[in-house]
């Protein structure tokens, strides 16, 4: 059986009085829902102190985006083995916050995805549809677009060691939320997906949902067959709600 994963994206949020607050909220309240992974995901900046605070206990953490270089003249940018320094379990790749607004390829989420697993980083790879793309009818189009350009680079095993997560876009920060059976349907898409490659990798693939889980509708969500966690957005700045979302894992 897949272990469900509740991550938390905090995106550009937080300040190390927040984070502090945030964590050790997260810290008291994992243990009721131990059956769940749990792993946040800060602003690089505040890596070092998210590894400070959650050492020695059942949530790992990652971050939110790496370099496809291994090192070099390259400003700004953050390598994988920087991140191996502060002991990242994954990292988020191909965010379609990361594709719409910095113009992140189809090619690029492939190569950042393989420097994470060369690093041994877990990635957790982010496909979806816009609304203009999902009124067209070309949702699985799409969704087969991003994997295959993994699946060309990696291979298929890849996915033993690596999330993917479906993000309808128009989903995301804007209170709408794909039904169940809408984001079960896309799910079960990409699993078929894989499992043209390898039937094995892919019944032990976890793919999370990214639009807009909440308390409110996570109970639904995480019933569906093929749903196996959640990348949650605002809702993982507030620990009540980040592990009442967990809760409707276990």
């Amino acid at each position: 059986m897949r272990r469900k994963l509740v991550a938390g994206n905090w995106k550009m949020n937080g300040s190390s009085e927040s984070i502090r607050g945030l964590l050790q909220g997260i810290k008291e309240g994992a243990a009721p829902v131990a059956a769940v992974e749990l792993a946040v995901f800060p602003p690089f900046v505040y890596l070092g102190l998210v590894e400070q605070q959650l050492s020695g206990t059942t949530v790992a953490w990652g971050t939110q985006n790496l370099s496809e270089q291994v090192s070099g003249a390259f400003t700004g940018e953050v390598a994988g083995s920087m991140l191996n320094d502060f002991h990242c379990a994954y990292v988020i790749v191909g965010h379609s916050e990361r594709r719409t607004l910095y113009g992140e390829t189809d090619d690029l989420v492939a190569r950042k995805f393989a420097a994470a697993r060369k690093v041994g980083i877990k990635p957790i790879l982010c496909v979806g549809e816009t609304l203009e793309e999902r009124d067209q009818g070309v949702t699985e189009s799409v969704v087969e677009r991003q994997l295959k350009a993994v699946l060309d680079l990696e291979g298929v095993e890849a996915f033993n060691d690596a999330v993917i997560a479906y993000e309808p876009v128009w989903a995301i920060g804007t209170g709408r939320t794909a039904t169940p059976q809408q984001a079960q349907e896309v799910h079960a898409f990409i699993r078929a997906k894989l499992a043209e490659r390898n039937s094995t990798v892919a019944a032990k693939t976890r793919i999370l949902y990214g639009g807009s889980m909440k308390a409110a509708n996570a109970v639904e969500l995480l019933a569906m067959a093929d749903i196996d966690g959640g990348l949650i957005g605002g809702a993982s700045l507030e620990a009540k709600e980040f592990l009442a979302i967990a809760r409707a894992g276990c």
